[in-house]
């Protein structure tokens, strides 16, 4: 088989033609056919769709993609995207919540299974969170609470968070603050076994921040974001202590982040219609 577009730092063009036409011909093509079709790795591949997906010329799946003109629009909103996998979400977060110590100080990051996460923390007493979600305040049991706070920054109305520096300004001037916790959950939006990643730059670097500033890091998502790499790298896989999923992830995969001393944690769960 020739390899000799086989770059995994590059998605030549004739290549990003070939793939965009093959998937709008069938409608919806699996990893392994484009990569018998086009003579490259199943790794390269997923690559591609990836920076495809990015570019809205097609529509990632769990071991493919497909056509976006032939599925329905869908609508960015939080409130439509915690709607998708929600039994899969609710027990991450029922997991997670068991890694939270009452008394912990805790970082949280904004997104959907952290709102799971939130609710299974009910309950879990003398808890500081400092968080950039929005919609995690209302989440919370105040009864769980010694201390919420939220982070400043532009807001996301889409995403409902908010997106700056892990840091508050002191009262009068000077530094910012210096922040550190006990634990920091970060949901991300790609695992790979080049580490995790993220579809937006700024959200990133909050990400990567919250992940430096704890003592433990408990990485969370859900299975549809398996053997997928986003735009940006958060971290390494060996940044995480712990790996919060649904279901068990793919085997190389899996074996990776057990050589990096993550400790992966999943309970599959049946999904409703």
């Amino acid at each position: 088989m020739d390899r000799a577009d086989d770059d995994p730092t590059h998605l030549p063009a004739s290549r990003k033609a070939a793939v965009v036409s093959i998937v709008a011909e069938t409608g919806q093509v699996t990893v392994q056919a484009l990569a018998e079709r086009l003579g490259v790795s199943s790794d390269t591949i997923r690559r591609d769709l990836d920076q495809l997906d990015g570019e809205g010329l097609v529509m990632r799946t769990r071991g493919g993609a497909v056509d976006p003109t032939r599925m329905p629009r869908l609508d960015p909103t939080l409130n439509t995207r915690i709607q998708v996998q929600p039994a899969a979400k609710e027990r991450i977060g029922e997991i997670a919540a068991g890694l939270v110590t009452d008394g912990d100080v805790l970082l949280v990051n904004a997104g959907t299974t952290s709102l799971a996460l939130a609710r299974n923390l009910r309950q879990h007493r003398g808890l500081t969170i400092a968080t950039n979600n929005l919609r995690l305040p209302a989440e919370i049991p105040p009864k769980c609470l010694r201390g919420l706070y939220v982070f400043g920054g532009d807001v996301s109305l889409v995403a409902q968070a908010t997106i700056g520096p892990v840091a508050f300004p002191v009262t009068l001037g000077g530094r910012d603050m210096d922040i550190r916790c006990d634990l920091a959950l970060v949901t991300v939006g790609g695992v790979s076994g080049d580490g995790y990643s993220t579809g937006n730059l700024a959200e990133a670097s909050m990400m990567r921040s919250m992940v430096e500033r704890a003592s433990r890091v408990a990485i969370l998502a859900d299975s549809s974001k398996l053997d997928r790499r986003l735009f940006v790298q958060i971290a390494e896989l060996g940044a995480a202590d712990y790996f919060v999923t649904d279901r068990e992830p793919p085997a190389e995969l899996l074996a990776a982040m057990r050589h990096e001393g993550v400790e992966v944690l999943w309970e599959p769960v049946e999904e409703t219609a």
